[in-house]
């Protein structure tokens, strides 16, 4: 076999395993996420109040903010593709015991179940497996077709699932329970099914930068490892540290608001359960297309002003929806709530290229990696509190309205440090161009 046949076969095992890691990716989430689509009905179903299902998401972000560093431990100690698979597995069991519309003390087992399935033993698992699986020259190219492909396999299955959910709620008479567990049974077929295909078709490949890795010098590796406190000390005294914590800080609230949208539009616009899944899932097709743009525009021009621009695009478009009055029909509100998703997709599938602006040593960008998530994704454990109990205090669109308005006050503090990172990086490469 020639060099170049070898190098077809190479490419072609490597995106087939890219493949197959980006559908699991895309398998996991939606079931955990499901009141994304569906929240009215898992409250009617279950029998709980959205504080209550506020109080499981705050559970579950709390598990994944406390496992974003040992996350990263594990996947050093044991194979990618074990931990996906076992996730996977978890995951849909955990589903099974959901099927069920158990009480609340029992939801909440599951969801720190969950936590841990896709916290601990899976995100860091999954990066890992495709900057192994890219060479030094496809980094961005692979982790930007696992974001929008991962997008694209939950638009793909939410489009389904609604799409029963309407033809279980006519085959059962308007039974919103059993409707909502054939979709429930679909996520979980989906996930068990994905998770024997990960172990058989992803294989243990390794970069050139994990083979410079193992050849290191283990004295020098031994000093690394002592040198990491220090390594931190400095981090938390990087301005652009902060920033960058702060830039996802307030995208990722931008991103959490959407996940409001199907009560907002069900409960204040009178639109129906089916109508909201419709619109919530056409939201979600634009996230491969978001996504993939922000990161071209991002590198044609500047990460930390395309990122200001999207931030402050989104934060208007989130304000215009709160202002938007009760009669408008279901086409404008289509409109809206597509803007609203393809800006903050962008957002975040831009935010993570400003660890480029900080100034990091190669060594230890893991490690600011973590350290940023536990700021960045905080949102996962308060704005679930605040969330509910918000809605059962001022009930109606002054509920809505005043969650909302929070979120976009938040927005435009993402603005400035996203101006102020783009400052202060900008400056940076001034002085080394010097």
């Amino acid at each position: 076999m020639s060099r170049s046949e070898q190098d077809v076969e190479s490419n072609l095992a490597r995106y087939t395993q890219l493949a197959i890691l980006t559908l699991a990716g895309g398998a996991i989430y939606p079931l955990i996420y499901l009141r994304q689509n569906f929240e009215v009905s898992i409250l009617e179903s279950f029998g709980i109040t959205i504080t209550e299902l506020g109080q499981c998401y705050a559970m579950l972000g709390t598990i994944f903010v406390l496992t974003y560093l040992p996350s990263g431990w594990l996947a050093d100690r044991v194979p990618p593709r074990w931990l996906i698979s076992f996730s996977l597995v978890a995951t849909g069991l955990l589903g099974l015991w959901f099927s069920t519309m158990p009480g609340f003390s029992s939801l909440q087992l599951i969801f720190a179940g969950w936590g841990i399935a896709a916290g601990l033993t899976f995100w860091a698992a999954l990066i890992k497996g495709v900057a192994l699986l890219a060479r030094h020259d496809e980094q961005g190219r692979f982790f930007g077709i696992l974001d929008g492909g991962r997008g694209l396999v939950e638009a793909i299955l939410a489009s389904v699932a609604v799409a029963w959910f309407s033809y279980s709620l006519d085959a059962t008479g308007g039974d919103t329970p059993a409707a909502l567990l054939r979709v429930i049974y679909m996520y979980v077929a989906f996930a068990l099914l994905m998770a024997p295909l990960v172990v058989v078709m992803v294989r243990e490949v390794g970069s050139g930068e994990a083979e410079v890795k193992s050849d290191a010098d283990p004295a020098a590796e031994a000093g690394s490892k002592r040198s990491q406190w220090q390594d931190v000390k400095r981090m938390l005294a990087t301005e652009e540290i902060w920033l960058a914590g702060a830039c996802i800080l307030c995208a990722y609230q931008l991103f959490w608001a959407t996940y409001s949208f199907s009560g907002y539009l069900q409960n204040e616009f009178g639109m129906t359960a089916v109508a909201v899944g419709t619109i919530t899932v056409a939201k979600l097709w634009m996230r491969p297309i978001g996504a993939i743009s922000a990161g071209f525009i991002g590198d044609r021009f500047n990460v930390e002003k395309t990122l200001g621009g999207l931030m402050l695009a989104a934060t208007l478009s989130l304000a215009g929806m709160i202002l938007m009055p009760a009669g408008v029909g279901v086409a404008l509100m289509l409109g809206i709530v597509l803007i609203v998703g393809l800006l903050t997709y962008a957002v975040r599938g831009i935010y993570w290229a400003t660890l480029d602006s900080c100034g990091i040593p190669a060594h230890v960008k893991g490690l600011a990696i973590g350290l940023i998530s536990l700021v960045g994704y905080a949102p996962d454990i308060y704005l679930p509190l605040i969330n509910g109990p918000i809605l059962e205090r001022w009930p109606g669109r002054t509920g809505y309205a005043i969650y909302f308005g929070g979120i976009v006050v938040m927005g435009f503090v993402g603005c400035g440090a996203a101006w102020r990172l783009h400052r202060l990086s900008s400056a940076r490469a001034i002085a080394s161009a010097a």
